[in-house]
């Protein structure tokens, strides 16, 4: 959201006053390098993911949804939808307008383990969708189904999709975490190779019928031989446009190690990807050329954990999650949900109306960088869970400083900041309710405090 678009209030001062802090807080130092610029986050970084089933309920993603469209809106004037997840290997696609009542209202991570089956993509969804990309300004990342599916109807669906969508199409994804086939829809054997292969089967017949389609993937899950081998595949194929994975912060939700403390850690240790693994993204992009998007991710996968994955906590997590991943040089960042799941950043269904859950509040934070490039910043003599970001935009600098300690923190800046700023904050850690991004006036100065459990962005 653009940041005259928020209501100037008191609010997050006041939540903030009454967030424990220590009476002397700790000091760091913020430095940033001006002569060493990063990446530069593009306008359509911000990004949600929903199953692709939802496009069974043809009137979820249409112009009549007019405050889902207000909520996308308010994230980003120009994000992107990525439609996929574990039900796009259960889905099937027909040119004929559906009839009778649709299966479901909606359908998201807390419904995907219980409905799955018999779900059928239309054109009418399709030029629904369009509709509704068309008035939210955002484009879309399309799932195509490799586990159950056969090429014949992914080319049909593809067909239609590309005819329909048009310009805000993106790119196909063929599979949804082609890592995790195995011992599910493909034999335990089962590995890189023969994804590529299954994978340029599919290519090939969709090309055949739609020669100027563009491709992503491999959309995997966490093992990483996959992505590296897609990412020498797409040397032979110029049609390959993105490369793309998940992430999940923790999970199962049923794990007891799935704590609002752990989410708080700079690297979860259920995570599924770690230090190597990053690693290994940026050789992918480095050996294919390509960008590399996160397409699909959360706080902790299963859904989400209550108590956690609802809270202030997710909210902090998701803000220094899209930051750390834009200084990465990733170019998107689609966070999973849709339904009532509990990491979902928009929860309800259209009969009752919508709400931002915490989540949403974070993504906007980030969002706030959307076309700003990244420079070099080191937080000297900060205590642990303190990150800090900056970034240059038409002249003006802009610093995140996110604190998931439970302490304030005071930083020493390097140059005077300005009388505005905008915070994220709530009641507490594990707040379900009251979490806020709002614009602040704050003293001139060349150091701030930043309160704990709090994120604050700084212009200078």
């Amino acid at each position: 959201m653009n940041r005259r678009d928020f209501l100037l209030t008191g609010a997050a001062a006041a939540a903030s006053a009454g967030l424990p802090c220590s009476a002397q807080p700790a000091t760091a130092t913020l430095e940033i390098d001006t002569t060493k610029p990063g990446p530069r986050i593009p306008a359509d970084f911000t990004g949600l993911s929903y199953e692709s089933a939802q496009l069974a309920n043809p009137d979820f993603f249409s112009a009549k949804n007019e405050q889902l469209i207000r909520l996308f809106r308010e994230l980003s004037p120009s994000g992107n939808l990525r439609l996929g997840g574990g039900s796009s290997e259960y889905t099937t696609y027909s040119d004929a307008d559906p009839t009778g009542q649709p299966p479901f209202e909606v359908f998201g991570p807390d419904t995907s383990k219980t409905v799955k089956h018999g779900t059928t993509t239309t054109a009418l969804a399709l030029r629904n969708l369009r509709a509704f990309l068309d008035a939210t300004g955002w484009t879309c990342l399309y799932g195509l189904n490799l586990g159950q599916g056969t090429k014949e109807n992914a080319a049909a669906e593809a067909d239609a999709a590309f005819r329909i969508l048009g310009p805000k199409l993106v790119a196909f994804q063929i599979g949804n975490e082609p890592d995790s086939f195995r011992n599910r829809f493909r034999p335990a054997t089962y590995g890189p190779a023969d994804f590529i292969a299954e994978w340029n089967t599919f290519h090939d017949a969709i090309l055949a019928r739609v020669p100027h389609a563009k491709f992503a993937g491999p959309d995997i899950s966490n093992k990483l031989p996959f992505l590296t081998a897609f990412a020498q595949e797409t040397r032979r194929h110029p049609d390959v446009v993105l490369l793309t994975g998940h992430y999940y912060a923790m999970g199962p939700a049923r794990s007891p190690d799935a704590t609002i403390d752990q989410l708080a850690e700079p690297e979860p240790k259920l995570a599924t990807m770690h230090q190597n693994g990053f690693e290994a993204v940026a050789e992918a992009m480095k050996l294919s050329g390509l960008p590399y998007r996160m397409s699909e991710g959360n706080s902790c996968w299963d859904g989400g954990k209550p108590g956690v994955s609802d809270t202030l906590a997710s909210a902090l997590w998701c803000a220094d999650t899209m930051l750390r991943f834009a200084s990465l040089g990733w170019c998107g960042v689609n966070l999973h949900g849709g339904g009532n799941g509990f990491y979902t950043p928009i929860a309800g269904l259209p009969s009752t109306g919508f709400t931002r859950r915490p989540e949403y509040f974070g993504i906007q934070f980030a969002q706030t960088f959307a076309g700003a490039t990244l420079l070099s910043t080191q937080l000297k003599g900060t205590p642990n869970h303190i990150t800090a970001y900056a970034a240059e935009q038409a002249g003006k600098h802009q610093v995140a400083l996110i604190n998931k300690a439970a302490a304030a923190v005071r930083i020493k800046l390097p140059e005077r900041w300005g009388s505005r700023a905008m915070q994220l904050t709530g009641p507490a850690l594990d707040a379900k309710e009251g979490t806020t991004l709002a614009e602040i006036h704050v003293r001139r100065s060349r150091a701030v405090e930043v309160p704990a459990l709090t994120a604050t962005i700084l212009e200078f």
